[in-house]
């Protein structure tokens, strides 16, 4: 497998329908806005659906959700522990932070992709320095093009949860709120950088992989908050450089792509109501594909 040796940008436009794509735990878990009115998707919440993803092809990851592990670790730190080519470098005389590093980088593809802080209390770790990797996938946070609408109904549950101590007697019902953004179009994007690439061990096969998440970034994602099909992925655009440094800042590469709603649409209702327009730079063009 080659290290990757030429920098890409991509950007994802994705839709929401009667969904909460990222609830705010500060804010009664409504989906997230800025001060705009715009909604958002935090950059931790995509990494996350990716890493799923990722292990939905069968990929071997450090940070997993609980309900998702396909292994018998309940943390982050028992899955450290129990890789013998990561702590035969955590103590002793073969102690080495870089080794640490690169075997931790090697064994798992979201610590080579996003990079991983390794600090565990009251554990000696390597040298008892907590050792940091920087990963070269970053990810913006997704924002939707116009400002949301957010529509909130109030829930009961009427089963009980524990038998009551008269059972001739009905137990409270109980209250609760959902929220869920009534259509929006969101975009987000990102970059791989070649030097911290080459210093995890990220490979040209593990940006096809990232891909190929993004493109599926919603399969076997379906909670109450997100039915199936509520999500959809409409478009990922994959800028792939001919050098290290890249012949466009990804500022600029990002920049290139403006997502717009139709000028004979007053209120979007639908991901035909906007216009994707890519603008065009000499020398790099994008790859497009549809998501699933």
């Amino acid at each position: 497998m080659s290290i990757l040796d030429h920098k890409i940008d991509f950007a994802v436009v994705m839709s929401v329908r009667n969904a909460n794509p990222n609830g705010d735990p500060l804010n009664g878990n409504r989906p997230r806005q800025n001060y705009d009115g715009h909604g958002e998707i935090s950059d931790v919440c995509l990494k996350r659906k990716i890493r799923n993803r990722l292990q939905d092809m069968g990929e071997s990851l450090l940070v997993q959700s609980d309900e998702r592990r396909d292994d018998a670790y309940r943390s982050i730190k028992e899955r450290v522990d129990a890789n013998a080519e990561v702590q035969e470098f955590a103590k002793g005389k073969k102690s080495n932070n870089d080794l640490y590093a690169q075997a931790a980088c090697k064994a798992w593809i979201d610590v080579r992709s996003f990079g991983q802080v390794f600090a565990f209390s009251g554990s000696e770790g390597a040298g008892g320095v907590s050792i940091g990797v920087r990963g070269p996938v970053s990810i913006h946070t997704a924002v939707s093009i116009d400002p949301i609408d957010i529509s909130s109904i109030q829930i009961t549950k009427s089963v009980n949860s524990t038998t009551p101590k008269d059972p001739n007697k009905k137990g409270s019902d109980t209250m609760g709120m959902k929220h869920r953004v009534d259509f929006g179009v969101y975009v987000f994007y990102g970059s791989i950088n070649t030097q911290l690439a080459e210093k995890t061990g990220f490979t040209v096969e593990d940006a096809e992989k990232i891909k190929q998440a993004l493109i599926s970034l919603f399969e076997n994602d379906t909670s109450s908050a997100r039915p199936d099909g509520s999500m959809e992925v409409n478009q990922v655009y994959w800028w792939e450089h001919k050098s290290k440094l890249g012949q466009y800042s990804s500022a600029k590469v990002h920049r290139s792509l403006q997502v717009r709603l139709k000028d004979s649409v007053e209120a979007a209702r639908s991901i035909e109501d906007y216009i994707c327009e890519l603008q065009p730079l000499p020398g790099l063009e994008a790859e497009e594909y549809a998501g699933l």
